[in-house]
């Protein structure tokens, strides 16, 4: 398994635990790999986007200047969502893509997330090698000399295709629809707001002031109350708020509710079935989904398939078994008839889509999901995998869940991408949620495995 690509990318401080050096290594390895490693005479193409954060200027050319430097052309869509790669790559024949974002993070972090030449994550074996150069293991490849030299290449093309084809998904007009829009100042800033435009929607933009700093400063998915507030004080009919890169999507509804990827997945799973869309009536879901979205998945008689956290997962199911459509409560929606990965602007037109072909609302749309309270607390500790495995917190998450949650549930789980523990309890209250992970927080403690 690799040890520095996690469930979403080389991910860390930047300058620190990821800096140009490493960006501009994985170019140099790239540029290699495709072009020799794998036996193909030829020059590779690698797309390469970012999202609005101060480091992803360097990082960007960094990465440009290894491939470039290893005889690769460098194709630079610039400031776009994850998924928007994703598009370029499928479309535009490329080798690889890569893109610059640490997602939902603050501007002080970064990541690298390398995407295949069918705009899927990048495969396990391929990072490892990537690593491998890293670390020295791999000798350093030859420079390109002469006419071997790869460019540097605007693909603005790249970005108006993306922005194109996501007006084209629409059947319907949005002109009836008042949409706010939270862009969290970042990749989604300029895209999302001229798609909706371009539908016709009434459309209130907030976070979309980009300066480098502040992206999911106060904005964004992950500050979903600032969309909330705004879609009511507004007098809007809905909202969406996007992360980052914009693979994710978490939506509000005209009273200001939230409406997350849980809800998401069942009105578009459900419309979905009514179309006689839904491939082999399933759904696919991960370990962190609401028994609220189970109970009513069953109740709409819709089966579920359920995978690990990361969209990763949930393509992988997805492809494996042909289904149509996967999401995490994140917001990260996949629909496999259109994309690869989550894309937050796709899931805000399809929900936009549902609304209008049923004539309702999304309160009405969301309303069979009854939610039960959930509750994660994040713990950094000092080794995930000790406490993935120490025999005494698994004890007490199984006498706590056999014994006094029988509506409820515990579930632990290591981050992909930090030194971090979640500990997830969903239970009937909101003091029992928090009664219950504050035991296990604390036996953690006790046993002195936290930082």
């Amino acid at each position: 398994m690799p040890k520095y690509f996690g469930t979403d990318g080389f991910r860390g401080r930047a300058g620190e635990i990821l800096n140009a050096d490493h960006a501009y290594r994985i170019g140099r390895f790239l540029g290699w790999f495709y072009q020799f490693y794998q036996k193909e005479n030829r020059r590779p193409r690698v797309a390469i986007g970012k999202d609005t954060r101060l480091s992803s200027y360097s990082f960007e050319y960094a990465v440009a200047a290894g491939l470039t430097a290893s005889g690769a052309d460098a194709y630079m869509l610039h400031v776009i969502p994850t998924p928007g790669v994703s598009f370029a790559v499928r479309q535009g024949d490329f080798d690889c893509g890569v893109m610059i974002s640490a997602s939902h993070n603050p501007y002080t972090d970064n990541g690298i997330k390398l995407l295949d030449a069918n705009g899927e994550k990048m495969d396990d074996a391929t990072l490892c090698e990537v690593e491998k150069y890293l670390d020295g293991q791999i000798p350093e490849p030859p420079f390109a000399k002469d006419g071997e030299i790869g460019r540097i290449v605007d693909y603005s093309a790249g970005r108006n295709r993306y922005t194109g084809y996501l007006i084209s998904l629409a059947a319907n007009s949005f002109k009836s629809l008042k949409i706010g829009l939270d862009c969290a100042n970042g990749a989604a800033w300029m895209i999302a707001p001229a798609v909706f435009e371009a539908l016709g929607a009434r459309v209130s933009v907030i976070g979309a002031s980009p300066d480098g700093m502040n992206i999911n400063n106060g904005y964004g998915s992950t500050h979903i109350e600032r969309l909330c507030d705004h879609v009511k004080r507004s007098g809007l009919d809905l909202g969406f708020a996007f992360d980052g890169d914009a693979d994710r999507c978490i939506a509000v509804d005209g009273d200001g509710n939230v409406v997350n990827g849980d809800h998401i997945l069942y009105i578009l799973a459900k419309s979905l079935k009514e179309q006689g869309m839904l491939a082999h009536n399933t759904a696919v879901v991960t370990v962190m989904s609401n028994l609220g979205l189970f109970r009513a998945l069953d109740a709409a008689d819709i089966s579920y398939e359920i995978t690990a956290v990361g969209d990763r997962f949930l393509w992988e199911s997805m492809n494996a078994h042909g289904y149509s459509i996967g999401a995490e409560q994140s917001g990260h929606v996949i629909l496999s008839k259109y994309a690869t990965t989550g894309d937050g602007i796709l899931t805000a037109i399809m929900l936009c889509e549902t609304l209008l072909a049923k004539k309702s609302t999304l309160s009405r749309l969301a309303f069979d999901v009854k939610m039960l309270p959930q509750l994660t607390l994040n713990l950094r500790v000092k080794d995930k995998t000790k406490v993935m495995k120490n025999a005494e917190i698994a004890a007490l998450i199984t006498s706590l869940s056999e014994h006094e949650l029988a509506s409820g549930r515990i579930l632990l789980r290591k981050s992909g991408t930090e030194p971090v523990v979640r500990v997830m309890v969903e239970a009937e209250t909101a003091q029992e949620c928090e009664h219950y992970a504050s035991m296990v927080i604390s036996r953690i403690k006790e046993l002195g495995l936290h930082e």
